[in-house]
Parts: C-alpha cells; structure tokens; sequence
C-alpha cells in the first residue's frame, strides 16, 4: 500500500459515521486511504464502483476509459453530464469524483486496458475493480493480476441479472478458470438497466473496501447471483481449475498447490 499519512481533523469529520461501523473504526479508514485501486472502465458499473470508493475515501483511484461522452451513455453512467456531450469520459469522471472529495487523489487514463497498459496499470495499485464490458479486457486484467499478485474485484451485468466475485491468486479461482474462453454469444452492446449497473458496481465497491480493511467476509471462492427480475440472490461456491492456463502453476497461501 502506497503511504499517505495518517487522517487529518477534516478526513475524520467526513468519514465519521462509516468509522462506527463495527470492526472498522480509524483503523480501517487509514487503511483505506492509504490504499489505491484501479478501475476499468467507469461506465454504468464503474462509475458507481468509483463514486463510493472516493466516497469512502480510497486515498488514490486510477480511471481507465477511452472515448467521448455519447448520449446514451447518460441512462447509467452518472459521472457523465448532459453539459458534457462529446467530452471525454475519464475527464468528467475524474472532475466530478474530485468534486465530490478533495481529500483523494484521482489519475485519468485515457484508454481502455490493453496489451500493452495492463500490466503498467494494474502495477501502478493495490487493487483492481474490474467493470470492463469486453472479455478481451477482462482476460487481460485477469492476467497481470495473477502474475503480479494482486487483488480482482470482478463486477459483471447484463439485463436484469448481476454476478459478482473477488479474485485472490493463488487462494481463490481466477477468471480464466471460469471462463476457459470468450462466451460465444457475447456483444459489446447489451440489454442495461442503470440501476442493475450500480447495483453491481456499488457490490463491487464494497468488496474492494472489505478486502483493503479486513472487514467482513469478501467473496473470496463465492460468486453473488443477483436477479432483479425475479429479486433473488444466493452465492455458489467456485474452485480454482488445477489446470488453469492462467492460475494453475500458482500455489496457495499455506504453500502448497491447490
């Protein structure tokens, strides 16, 4: 974790009432700040993943969004503007996050993850959001972080259902143990409700709090399944894939390999 110091007077009157929460306290809101956290990209899911993340006070968010701002992109992307139509995505992201706390440091990278970013990127933190729409970013993301040992946050939804889960190599399955390949049906325009976005996105915040801070039980080795047509939830266990072309050769915390 990166050093930002510890709380000041005016940090402590704005995160006041999340410091009551039992098992958190001063303690984890230090942890918090001096924390960093990558999230890709800040579309419906990201953005709300990154508005509670600066609101919680991550002490520095990394964005990652290429492109302009689009008229439908406004249902449920909301840290973009009307007044901001045809300016980049990141830039108003970062703006209003900045706006929103001054306390917090936010970096905007104007590209999606790549190839030849992504392991630049997710070195650059302590933790990954992962909203990104393609598999071909996820995958990427997946990738480096297992090589590089870090935290996934892995936030997923289309049409009314979300799926959410946390990704710690060597100790939980990764993404490619679950998907071995790209769905063969899936398109990067798809049915979306902004508050099925935020609600995945907001689950997916709260995970990254809880694995920074040591609060809670994060889905480490669960998936959440939330289906807001028929408003049900549960969580199914997933194994890491002894054979994972991606995680296989690692090993687990207690040293041994699953």
């Amino acid at each position: 974790m990166s050093e930002f110091g510890k709380l000041d007077d005016a940090e402590r009157a704005t995160y006041e009432w999340q410091m009551s929460v039992p098992g958190f306290g001063e303690r984890g809101q230090e942890a918090l700040k001096q924390s960093s956290v990558l999230i890709t990209r800040c579309g419906g899911v990201g953005s709300a993943s990154a508005y509670y993340l600066a609101a919680a006070g991550v002490g520095r968010i990394v964005l990652a969004h290429a492109g302009n701002i689009k008229s439908s992109d406004l249902h449920r992307q909301i840290l973009m503007t009307h007044a901001g139509l045809g300016s980049s995505r990141v830039q108003s992201a970062a703006r209003r996050l900045r706006e929103l706390n001054p306390h917090i440091k936010i970096e905007a990278v104007e590209s999606n993850v790549t190839d030849e970013n992504a392991a630049r990127l997710v070195g650059s933190v302590d933790l990954v959001v992962d909203c990104a729409p393609m598999f071909e970013e996820r995958f990427l993301l997946n990738r480096e972080s297992v090589i590089q040992k870090k935290t996934l946050v892995e936030c997923a939804m289309y049409d009314l259902e979300a799926q959410i889960t946390t990704i710690v190599p060597g100790k939980t399955a990764c993404l490619n143990c679950l998907y071995p390949e790209t769905p063969p049906a899936w398109k990067r325009r798809f049915p979306v409700f902004g508050a099925v976005a935020g609600m995945a996105g907001t689950i997916g915040a709260m995970e990254a709090i809880k694995s920074i801070s040591g609060i809670g039980e994060p889905l480490y080795g669960r998936m959440l399944l939330c289906n807001l047509r028929e408003m049900t939830f549960r969580t199914l266990k997933i194994k890491r894939n002894p054979a994972c072309s991606v995680c296989g050769s690692l090993t687990s915390p207690s040293g041994e390999k699953d």
